[in-house]
């Protein structure tokens, strides 16, 4: 006599729904855990540290310094370098075009210390709030004392008077008790606007570009102005770029700086 069939339940051969699945032991015993998933980086994730030194970023840092070298030996020696200062200095074109002044009396404060620092300081502030993070404002914070340490001692030993204050027509004006060299507002507009562009990590190379447009004409401007010679623009380029290009050999300070400031918080 045939025995009764009976009714054998499989189980369900279909994806599992991952709200319900759980971790299945193995033959030996040891539950094998599975894997996290990994979210998708959100609009305000918090930004990685600053890119290690590369080869291609300390090759265009040493390229940087020796520019910035051979501006400040053609001023101290008194070579062609000084002639172009002059050129320009003589050409006046304050006075050529004098319709232009207004106009760029006001955007040259984009490159003035105090009014930019408050303009950057304020939008990192925000934005350290929403990351929860201090590194923002570290960041500015150590690349604006940096350039104000490397470009004030430099001020201070070159003592050389602006084209507005030069008392002898060919002379490089050094050792005068000035401070125009190299220019502070065209080193500041560098680092600062170069560090708001790397932080805004969405608009990264959009304000790359704005930035470097923003340096080089504020430069130019302090040219067209007489506030500075030509000279000191280039150097105040390379000295500001220089600290761009320093800070990922800062990014261990930067870190040990935030979890100290951190820990100091949740006491």
């Amino acid at each position: 006599m045939q025995a009764p069939s009976t009714s054998r339940q499989f189980p369900n051969q279909g994806p599992e729904n991952p709200a319900t699945r759980r971790e299945r032991p193995s033959p030996t015993g040891r539950e094998h855990p599975v894997p996290a998933r990994r979210d998708r980086p959100g609009p305000d994730r918090p930004e990685p540290g600053w890119p290690p030194m590369s080869r291609r970023r300390a090759t265009l840092l040493a390229a940087t310094l020796a520019v910035y070298l051979l501006v400040l030996a053609g001023v101290l020696l008194n070579t062609a370098l000084v002639d172009l200062d002059w050129s320009v200095r003589l050409l006046r074109p304050y006075e050529r075009w004098p319709s232009l002044q207004p106009l760029l009396d006001t955007w040259v404060v984009a490159g003035q210390r105090g009014p930019s620092a408050i303009a950057a300081f304020a939008w990192l502030g925000w934005r350290a709030h929403r990351l929860g993070r201090l590194r923002p404002l570290l960041v500015m914070g150590i690349a604006l004392l940096l350039l104000n340490v490397t470009v004030g001692a430099v001020k201070i030993v070159t003592g050389r008077l602006g084209p507005h204050y030069a008392q002898y027509v060919g002379s490089p004006e050094l050792f005068s008790g000035g401070t125009i060299f190299p220019s502070g507002h065209t080193a500041n507009a560098v680092v600062t606007w170069g560090v708001l562009a790397y932080l805004a990590v969405r608009w990264r190379r959009t304000g790359a570009v704005l930035a470097a447009a923003t340096a080089c004409s504020i430069g130019l401007t302090t040219v067209y102005l007489g506030t500075h010679w030509v000279t000191d623009v280039l150097a105040g380029w390379a000295a500001g770029l220089l600290v761009l290009l320093s800070l990922p050999l800062l990014e261990p300070l930067v870190t040990t700086v935030e979890q100290r400031l951190a820990r100091y918080r949740t006491r």
